[in-house]
């Protein structure tokens, strides 16, 4: 534990064994994928496929490595019994800040297949990361406003083919496909601006984990619905890093998706997405109420 020095050296020496992990885990990943193009046999790319998920998950196990050693922190986590590595999961989240990503990755690497995030396309010039993530067969999505569309009509539509395209992959090795509902991080202006539709939450958006039910079907062994709470505020990755977070509560709900949404068409028929989204709703509802009783519960240990 690292703990005892000054919060900014603690971060430096974070950032830095960040940076290394993903240094030298994103070069063996190029090498690997580029041999996966540049020998596009049915029996490679299987193996090829395999292999780069294990390294991501050793990846994954060595950012836990550091982050153990930099920083003291309580892990208050329920609900990781019966989980498999080898099943296919869709898993959705709150979204409070980068840290999530971490929170998530922690907890659940090695219990369930490698986790699919549906990315921003602005993401893969990120240095590195980008590339490693296009490797792994992360989907990257367009997200156009409704004023963009208007004006370029073709392009409407292009997201959910992306996201079909994306999922079609997953049916073939057990996979995760993580949806961060919200979209983005809740942040207090952005809850203003909904008019405040929870608590704690804003608006979701179904149209992703839709498609991907609709293509992966009943793949899924389960819902594994995440709730993330920091008892002591919302941290900022800066603040990870220099170790000031020492506390958060985890709750992992696994529940099993309604058979009625299996193989769906969320995009044309518009009586089966008024149910879907009324199921995504109710969700988030019974979500912002347990975040309210887990910042309640925290508050009382304290």
């Amino acid at each position: 534990m690292l703990n005892f020095l000054p919060y900014r050296l603690v971060g430096v020496i974070s950032m830095s064994l960040l940076a290394l992990n993903v240094v030298f885990w994103t070069s063996i990943l190029f090498v690997l994928s580029f041999f996966k193009l540049l020998l596009p046999l049915p029996p490679l790319r299987r193996l090829f496929n395999r292999i780069l998920p294990w390294l991501a998950e050793n990846w994954i196990a060595c950012n836990g490595l550091w982050i153990k050693l930099t920083r003291r922190t309580a892990w208050e986590v329920e609900g990781l019994q019966d989980l498999h590595s080898r099943g296919w999961y869709l898993v959705i989240s709150n979204h409070q800040s980068w840290v999530d990503i971490f929170v998530l990755q922690k907890i659940l690497n090695r219990r369930i297949p490698l986790m699919k995030f549906f990315l921003k396309h602005e993401l893969i010039w990120v240095p590195f990361m980008g590339l490693a993530w296009w490797a792994l067969d992360f989907p990257f999505l367009r997200r156009h406003s409704a004023q963009h569309l208007k004006k370029y009509p073709a392009q409407r539509g292009k997201d959910f083919e992306t996201t079909r395209r994306a999922c079609a992959k997953f049916t073939r090795i057990p996979t995760s496909v993580m949806n961060f509902l919200e979209g983005t991080r809740f942040t207090e202006a952005k809850h203003i601006m909904q008019n405040r539709p929870y608590q704690y939450l804003l608006k979701p958006k179904a149209g992703g984990i839709g498609l991907a039910l609709s293509v992966l079907g009943d793949k899924f062994q389960s819902l594994l619905d995440v709730t993330i709470v920091y008892p002591e505020g919302v941290p900022t990755f800066w603040g990870f890093l220099c170790g000031k977070v020492t506390r958060v509560s985890v709750r992992v709900t696994s529940q099993k998706i309604p058979q009625q949404f299996f193989n769906g068409d969320y995009e044309t028929d518009g009586e089966f997405r008024t149910a879907f989204q009324q199921w995504v709703q109710d969700l988030w509802q019974n979500k912002d109420r347990q975040i309210a009783a887990m910042l309640k519960e925290a508050r009382a240990a304290s």
